[in-house]
């Protein structure tokens, strides 16, 4: 309780004691100024800091639901995931909101103005809740008691990347069972210092650099922006930060910026959401003497799935192991399979097919939304037209029956005979010309190599328009090619591509710029939309 639990980039620097007394001193003054009685969802709007931390666990302690927003996103966006959740007060400052510039359909709710709010008997109350009222006390006196695994604590709406944002809602039991499982195996000690630079409107960093500090023993340390990479290595070598979970993207960065003294306390370094390349890892760790491991999840499995595990890090054998190439193997508790594209048949080791997850950690449900929850929840086997419905396209038959926990992720994988996954592709990203699949991220990979591009270097994106001889086309966005097209599809050709994976030349087509979305990651619906008016003239 006495010892550094929170700290942050503007200098705010709390103990356990002072986290719980600034919590329990703002749930009080929400629940006397601004929140009503019957209102469940509040939104939130801040970057990874003390004060989000402070503000999402009042929100969990006064048993209401925090739907953080995610501020990289258009207003018009932004106010139709407050319209979907009945969002009434965002949470959010006055410094924020002048940057972001942005005009949101729901009061603003200033943590400045609550500065000068808070009593003597406010603070005398929260002092002697967190100082004097014993652990089980405190809970009968919140009413958490009341609490049960399947209540939410949480919606986080999805990137938008192939649609419009999908409100998933998030149990105490989702985020509970999965910050368990992460303290499992990768054994998070007292002297640990986490790494908070992932926003907390994503799963990855709600979970596992928010609700990991808040409910075990590391200390965390926050910035509100993980591309400023100086001040980062500055606050990493402040604290002595010991673990990094971060995307690669913000890795290369901090490989190019940051110095070796700043991360010298780094004993691991844990990468999601994008491919994690061995050249990356390996330039990593000659700077900085270790060596980044990759992991994987998505939102509606709150987030973690499975990882890869250092040896200096886990805590059994089972779960020790690094394969590079891998996501890792899933966590204590959680059940991942492959399954026929076409059948829905359960493959054996090493067999490419749609991935699926079973666990504590698979969300409730998207909110409000029962026929899209329906779509993502399939019965044994899920049968073909199940499994493309549920990862995003549209079916020809009626889908087969919802299953109540099998969530069918839409990514596809491949899992060896030691349980490591192997990611290769999104259906999503498919094509299917000639009855074959053809993936979009293979194409765009050969394509990068023929043009000698780092992975990280978005200058070419694969698509699909409709055909009416084919059924689909495959269609090369770019914004700049030192080769031309035909040259390419030669190169491609003597590369070993197959025939059906070659665009051909007439398919190439150059634009200003590649549409991104705020995490930098390809914004694929309007990839989509672009190659549609581009192939319709």
């Amino acid at each position: 309780m006495t010892r550094p639990k929170v700290a942050d980039s503007t200098g705010i620097e709390l103990t356990g004691a002072g986290l719980l007394m600034r919590t329990l001193i703002f749930r009080r003054l929400l629940r006397r100024n601004v929140l009503a009685n019957d209102e469940q969802h509040v939104g939130l709007l801040l970057p990874p800091s003390a004060a989000a931390l402070v503000a999402n666990a009042a929100l969990a302690l006064d048993r209401r639901v925090a739907v953080n927003l995610n501020y990289t996103l258009t207003p018009d966006v932004i106010n139709d995931c407050i319209a979907q959740c009945g969002v009434r007060h965002v949470l959010t400052s006055r410094r924020v909101l002048e940057k972001l510039d942005l005009k949101l359909s729901a009061e603003m709710v200033f943590l400045e103005d609550f500065k000068d709010k808070a009593t003597r008997r406010d603070k005398l109350a929260a002092a002697a809740m967190a100082w004097l009222t014993p652990v089980r006390c405190l809970e009968r006196r919140l009413k958490l008691t009341r609490v049960s695994d399947d209540d939410l604590l949480t919606i986080i709406f999805t990137s938008g990347s192939t649609g419009r944002p999908k409100g998933v809602m998030l149990t105490h039991g989702n985020v509970g069972s999965n910050v368990d499982a992460v303290n499992q195996v990768v054994r998070l000690a007292d002297e640990d210092v986490l790494l908070g630079i992932l926003p907390v409107f994503h799963s990855f960093g709600y979970t596992t650099t928010m609700w990991t500090v808040l409910a075990l023993p590391p200390m965390g340390i926050y910035h509100y922006s993980p591309l400023e990479a100086r001040e980062v290595g500055k606050l990493c070598q402040r604290h002595g930060a010991t673990i990094m979970i971060a995307t690669p993207t913000f890795v290369r960065s901090y490989l190019r910026r940051c110095e070796p003294e700043e991360l010298r306390a780094l004993d691991v370094v844990f990468t999601g959401a994008e491919k994690l390349s061995s050249e990356l890892a390996e330039a990593f760790q000659q700077r900085f003497g270790v060596r980044p491991v990759e992991g994987y999840g998505t939102t509606e499995l709150s987030p973690v799935v499975a990882a890869n595990m250092p040896p200096s890090r886990a805590t059994s054998k089972e779960h020790e192991g690094v394969k590079e190439g891998t996501v890792g193997r899933t966590l204590p508790g959680i059940t991942a399979k492959v399954v026929d594209l076409d059948t829905g048949e359960d493959l054996g080791a090493n067999r490419s097919g749609m991935l699926l997850v079973k666990g504590p950690n698979v969300m409730k449900g998207y909110y409000a939304q029962p026929e899209l929850t329906a779509q993502v929840f399939h019965d044994e086997p899920a049968g073909k037209e199940a499994l493309r419905e549920a990862a995003g396209s549209p079916p020809r038959e009626k889908a087969a029956a919802p299953f109540s926990r099998w969530y069918v992720t839409g990514d596809v994988a491949e899992i060896d005979v030691d349980g490591f996954i192997k990611i290769t592709g999104r259906i999503s990203r498919f094509s299917k010309l000639a009855g074959e699949m053809v993936p979009h991220i293979r194409v765009e990979e050969a394509i990068a190599a023929v043009l000698r591009l780092d992975e990280d270097d978005l200058k070419v994106a694969v698509t699909s328009v409709p055909d009416p001889k084919k059924g689909e086309r495959l269609i090369v966005l770019y914004t700049e090619m030192a080769r031309s097209p035909e040259e390419i599809c030669r190169a491609l050709a003597a590369g070993g591509l197959p025939p059906l994976w070659i665009p051909s030349p007439d398919s190439f087509r150059r634009v200003a710029a590649l549409p991104l979305l705020g995490t930098g990651k390809l914004d694929l619906k309007r990839v989509k939309e672009v190659a549609l008016a581009e192939f319709a003239r």
